[in-house]
């Protein structure tokens, strides 16, 4: 990405849709932990489907315009793997933060009971210590940028699965593994709201490092080795930055260069065979 795409209409309506996805979605999260008047603290259920619901949602309106990341765990996965550059990066993952920022802040000032943003907080439970709720938080990312990265891979190569509605169910099953352990994150950007609004910082770290270290994981174990188009090759290109898509195109299901040239000779027969 050059910086004469920074003026360009297409780059700024990516950036606000992240904005505008991040926002909608942890506002779904927050208020699904908000309890009712006179309601106990409901358990998981409520978020996670709140979050994946959402996760559909927000994928379907704004998957053509930004990718529908809406997590800085996911934008860090995919530089990780070159599939999306740095300066695009950095502008997505402000946009993410400061739209959970706003929702957060949003949600605060509307609620009748101040005392309830408590419920907003990603909190280390007291029977498991920093080290256990990190690692909760990683294999949660894990199986969720994961199946993000394998949709996403479905959908460049034209599958009729519906990709957006397995991200959405791979959410769903992060929080009702991960939610009574550790909150079940997997989106640093929805605790740095929380944290900024009600000013706790308590183990903070723990819900970055956990879901960026698994997001990454997940994004280069998926590319380089469980990928239709995943090659040793294609590792060494990305590791001393060369063109990955050369690569990527000549292991692509398991074929070599030759192959697909063969296939493109094939086709041009096939082509002329029509014109004659």
């Amino acid at each position: 990405m050059t910086c004469r795409e920074l003026l360009t209409r297409q780059f700024w309506r990516a950036v606000l849709a992240e904005l505008l996805g991040t926002l909608v979605l942890v506002s779904a999260v927050l208020g699904s932990l908000v309890p009712g008047p006179g309601e106990a603290p409901g358990g998981p259920l409520y978020p996670a489907l709140a979050v994946g619901v959402t996760i559909v949602a927000v994928a379907h309106c704004f998957g053509e315009i930004s990718g529908a990341q809406v997590n800085p765990a996911v934008t860090l996965a995919l530089l990780a793997t070159r599939r999306l550059d740095r300066l695009r990066a950095v502008f997505f993952v402000t946009a993410q933060c400061l739209g959970a920022c706003l929702s957060s802040g949003a949600l605060y000032l509307v609620l009748p009971t101040k005392a309830s943003a408590e419920q907003f907080v990603n909190k280390v439970p007291l029977e498991l210590n920093a080290a256990q709720a990190l690692g909760v938080e990683l294999l949660c990312t894990f199986q969720m940028v994961f199946t993000v990265f394998s949709a996403e891979d479905q959908r460049r190569r034209d599958s009729p699965e519906p990709g957006n509605l397995a991200v959405g169910f791979a959410h769903t099953a992060g929080v009702l593994i991960g939610a009574r352990f550790s909150g079940a994150s997997m989106n640093p950007a929805r605790t740095l709201g929380p944290a900024l609004i009600t000013g706790f910082w308590e183990n903070h770290w723990v819900y970055w490092i956990g879901p960026v270290l698994g997001a990454v994981l997940a994004g280069v174990s998926h590319e380089f080795f469980f990928a239709p188009s995943a090659s040793r090759q294609k590792l060494v290109a990305c590791l001393t930055c060369k063109d990955i898509e050369i690569v990527e195109t000549a292991s692509m299901t398991g074929s070599s260069l030759s192959t697909v040239t063969q296939n493109n000779a094939v086709r041009n027969k096939q082509g002329n065979k029509t014109d004659n």
